[in-house]
C-alpha cells in the first residue's frame, strides 16, 4: 500500500469511527425517551418517504425556497456516485464505474449537471439568506445562522473540488470514460487546464481530490454538531412520523391508571418519546412553523421553532449526566419546562396545526405543547385562572358555561325532534345529532342547531338527540392539559352511545367532530361520525334538498383548523355555497390548509388574550378585506369569534357572520 492509500486509510477510519461514536451517543440520547411503538404500516411509512422526504412536498408549498432545497437535496444525491468514485480511488487511483457502460455515461452526465445545479441554488440560498431572506431563516437562535453558512459554504466547496477533479482528470485521460459528451462542464472546465504540464495536473488533481475527500468527511461530522443533523435523521423522520397511520392530531392517551408514575404529563426530555426527541434532533429550524403561527403572527410569545429548539438543546445538556449517573451536576438542577420553555409560551398555542402542516420534516409539535401543559395542569395545578372557571363547568354542568344540563335540549322545543330517551334505541334512525355544548346553550348558534335540523327534516333523514343526556366531548379539557376530566367525559359518553346502539353521527362543531370520530376509538367508541357540512353536500348531491337561487350575494368561507387541517374537509362546505344560485363565493389570500385560525382552539376560546394582537381580529380584518356580504364558518368556536372580531374591525360595511346550515336552511324548497 503506498503513501497516500495510507494516509486515506487512516482518515477515513478515524472519520467512519468518529461518525460511529456520534452516532452511537445520539441512539443513546434518545433511548433516555419513554418508548414509542413506530412499527408496521411498512407500505404508508414508504409512501410517505417518497412523497414528502424524496419528493419533497412540504419544502414545495414554498416554491422559492423549495426548488432551491430541491435542487440541492437531489443534486447531492446524484454526486453520491461521485463521492463512492473517489473513496474507491483512495485505494485504487485508476479506478471508475466506467464498466457500467452506458450506464455509467448517464449517471456520469446527470452528475456533472448536478453540480452545476447545486452550486448555483447554494449561491442563491446564501443570498437569500443574509441579503433578501424572509425574517424566518434570520430569527434563529443559537449561532445558527452561522451553522447554516458554513454547511452551504462547505457544499459549495465540496461540488467545486469535485468538478475541478474531474476536470483535471479529463486533461490528464482524455479516453473514452470522460468524453465531453458525457461530462460537459468538467470537460469544457479541462480546457482551461489545457496550458498545464502533467505535473501540473497530476497536482491540481490530487489536491481537488483531497479537498474533495477531507470536504465530505468533515461534513459527515460536523452534522451531528450541527442543526443540519437533519441532514441524517430526517428521511427516518419521516418514515417514522404518524402521518396516515393514525388521524392527525389525535392526542396519544395518558394512562392515568399507572400506579407508578410519579407525575402526568412532561416537565423535561426524559419525559418524552423517543420519537419526540428524534424529532428535537431533526428540526431543521427553517421557520415555517413559526412563520405559519397564528399566535406568532400577532405578537405572542410562542414560537413553535423555539420549543424544538429548546428540547434539543436541553437534551443534548441532560442525556450525559443522565447516561453516566452523575447525581450532583448542575444541569439535573434545571428543567426544561420553566428554565427553558415557558408556561405563557404553551398556553398561547391555539392547536390549530398550522406548525404541523408546514413542517418538512413531519415534527409534531402540538402534542410536545399539550404534553407539558398536562404536566402543569395534573401535576403542579398551574394554569391560567380563566381555566378553573371552565373546569368547574365541566364537572358540575358537563359544559364550558354555567347552564343547567337539564336546558341542554330545550333549544329544539317545539320542532318535535325526539331523543334517544324516547326512542330507547339508536337503531331506528339514520343519524345521532351531536348538538354539541355551543348548539345547546350559546342563543346564537342555537339558530344553527335550527336551521340543520330543518335541513335534515326536509331532507327525509331520521335523526334524534340526546338532549340533556349528553356531555361535552371533552375537547375542551384535553387541549388544556386536563385528561383525567377528558378521559371522564370520553368514557362516560361512549358507554352511554355504546347503550343505545349508536352507529351514525353527525355533528355541526369540528371540535366534537374531530374528538368522536378520531380520538374515541382510542377508548371503544367507533362511530361514523359526519361533518354537517359534509352531510349537506351529501344531499344536495342526491337531490334530496334543492337549494333555490338568492339575490346576488358574495360570500367568504373561513376554514376552521379543526375541520379543514385536522381533518381534511375542505370541499365540502365549499361545494354547498356553490350549490346555491347566485352566491358568489371568495377566497381569503389565506385559505385551505393555509387558512388562518380563529384563535379559539386548544382552549382558547376560554381564555382571556391579553398579549399583542387578537388572532380573530386579524383575521376578521383579512375577512372583511375581501369586501365578501357574508364570512360562512361551519364551527361555533369560529362563527363566535368571527363576530366578536368584525365588530372590532373599523369599516364602513360589516359582514354578516353565518354558518353553513344556516346559508343553505335559507335556501332550500
Amino acid at each position: 500500500m503506498d503513501l497516500k492509500s495510507t494516509i486515506f486509510l487512516f482518515v477515513l477510519v478515524a472519520a467512519i469511527g468518529f461518525f460511529t461514536y456520534n452516532v452511537r451517543r445520539f441512539i443513546r440520547y434518545l433511548l433516555i425517551g419513554k418508548p414509542d411503538n413506530r412499527l408496521g404500516n411498512f407500505k404508508q411509512r414508504i409512501d410517505n418517504v417518497l412523497t414528502i422526504a424524496f419528493g419533497q412536498t412540504k419544502l414545495l408549498r414554498d416554491p422559492a425556497a423549495g426548488l432551491l432545497h430541491f435542487g440541492i437535496f437531489w443534486g447531492f444525491l446524484v454526486l453520491i456516485t461521485v463521492v463512492t468514485e473517489s473513496l474507491i480511488e483512495g485505494f485504487y487511483p485508476d479506478f471508475s464505474f466506467a464498466f457500467l457502460g452506458i450506464v455509467y455515461n448517464i449517471v456520469a452526465l446527470c452528475a456533472d449537471l448536478a453540480g452545476v445545479v447545486v452550486l448555483c441554488a447554494i449561491l442563491v440560498a446564501l443570498f437569500r439568506r443574509h441579503v433578501i431572506g424572509p425574517p424566518r431563516v434570520k430569527d434563529i437562535p443559537r449561532n445558527s445562522q452561522r451553522d447554516a453558512t458554513i454547511i452551504l459554504t462547505t457544499i459549495l466547496f465540496i461540488v467545486i473540488a469535485t468538478i475541478v477533479q474531474y476536470a483535471s482528470r479529463i486533461a490528464l485521460v482524455p479516453s473514452a470514460e470522460f468524453a465531453a459528451n458525457w461530462r460537459p462542464v468538467s470537460s469544457a472546465l479541462a480546457k482551461v487546464f489545457s496550458g498545464c504540464d502533467r505535473g501540473e495536473l497530476n497536482m491540481i488533481f490530487e489536491v481537488s481530490w483531497w479537498v474533495h475527500i477531507v470536504l465530505i468527511l468533515g461534513f459527515l461530522n460536523y452534522l451531528p454538531y450541527s442543526k443540519h443533523f437533519h441532514v441524517l435523521s430526517s428521511i427516518p423522520n419521516v418514515y417514522l412520523s404518524n402521518a396516515g397511520i393514525i388521524p392527525r392530531g389525535a392526542l396519544p392517551l395518558l394512562d392515568l391508571e399507572d400506579e407508578t408514575a410519579e407525575k402526568f404529563g412532561n416537565s423535561d426530555v426524559e419525559d418524552f418519546t423517543w420519537k419526540q426527541l428524534l424529532d428535537s434532533l431533526t428540526c431543521t429550524e427553517c421557520g415555517r412553523c413559526t412563520a405559519a403561527c397564528p399566535a406568532a403572527a400577532t405578537g405572542k410569545v410562542l414560537s413553535p421553532k423555539k420549543i424544538l429548539v429548546d428540547m434539543r438543546y436541553r437534551l443534548e445538556e441532560k442525556a450525559p449526566a443522565l447516561l453516566t449517573g452523575q447525581e450532583q451536576n448542575p444541569v439535573l438542577e434545571k428543567q426544561l419546562l420553566g428554565d427553558y420553555i415557558t408556561p405563557e409560551e404553551l398556553w398561547s398555542c391555539t392547536t390549530c396545526l398550522a406548525c404541523v402542516q408546514e413542517c418538512p420534516v413531519m415534527i409534531d409539535h402540538v402534542t410536545d405543547i399539550v404534553d407539558m401543559r398536562r404536566y402543569l395542569v395534573l401535576t403542579e395545578s398551574e394554569f391560567p385562572p380563566e381555566l378553573q372557571l371552565l373546569y368547574r363547568n365541566l364537572e358540575n354542568n358537563f359544559a364550558p358555561w354555567q347552564f343547567s344540563p337539564e336546558d341542554r335540549g330545550k333549544w329544539a322545543d317545539g320542532l318535535d325532534i325526539p331523543t334517544l330517551a324516547d326512542l330507547g334505541s339508536a337503531e331506528g334512525i339514520d343519524y345521532l345529532f351531536w348538538v354539541g355544548c355551543a348548539g345547546s346553550f350559546d342563543d346564537r348558534y342555537k339558530n344553527v342547531s335550527r336551521a340543520f335540523s330543518a335541513i335534515m327534516k326536509k331532507s327525509g333523514i331520521r335523526f334524534a338527540i340526546l338532549g340533556h343526556e349528553e356531555k361535552c366531548n371533552g375537547d375542551p379539557a384535553r387541549r388544556t392539559g386536563n385528561e383525567y376530566l377528558a378521559q371522564m367525559f370520553m368514557q362516560e359518553n361512549i358507554e352511554r352511545l355504546n347503550g343505545y346502539k349508536v352507529k351514525n353521527i353527525v355533528t355541526a362543531c369540528p371540535h366534537c367532530f374531530h374528538a368522536l370520530k378520531n380520538e374515541y376509538p382510542a377508548l371503544g367508541g367507533n362511530f361514523n361520525v359526519v361533518h354537517h357540512s359534509t352531510l349537506i353536500h351529501e344531499l344536495i348531491t342526491a337531490e334530496r334538498i334543492s337549494p333555490v337561487p338568492s339575490a346576488s350575494t358574495s360570500v367568504t368561507y373561513h376554514d376552521s383548523c379543526y375541520l379543514g387541517r385536522y381533518n381534511n374537509i375542505f370541499d365540502a362546505p365549499r361545494e354547498d355555497l356553490f350549490s346555491v344560485p347566485g352566491i358568489n363565493v371568495i377566497e381569503m389570500p389565506r385559505n385551505r390548509d393555509r387558512g388562518f385560525c380563529c384563535g379559539a382552539g386548544g382552549g382558547r376560546m376560554f381564555m382571556e388574550e391579553t398579549e399583542g394582537k387578537r388572532i380573530n381580529v386579524e383575521r376578521s380584518e383579512e375577512a372583511v378585506a375581501s369586501g365578501a356580504d357574508v364570512v360562512a364558518t361551519a364551527c361555533p368556536f369560529c362563527l363566535t369569534m368571527l363576530v366578536d372580531g368584525i365588530k372590532e374591525v373599523e369599516t364602513s360595511k360589516q359582514p354578516a357572520v353565518k354558518d353553513i346550515a344556516e346559508i343553505i336552511a335559507d335556501q332550500i324548497e
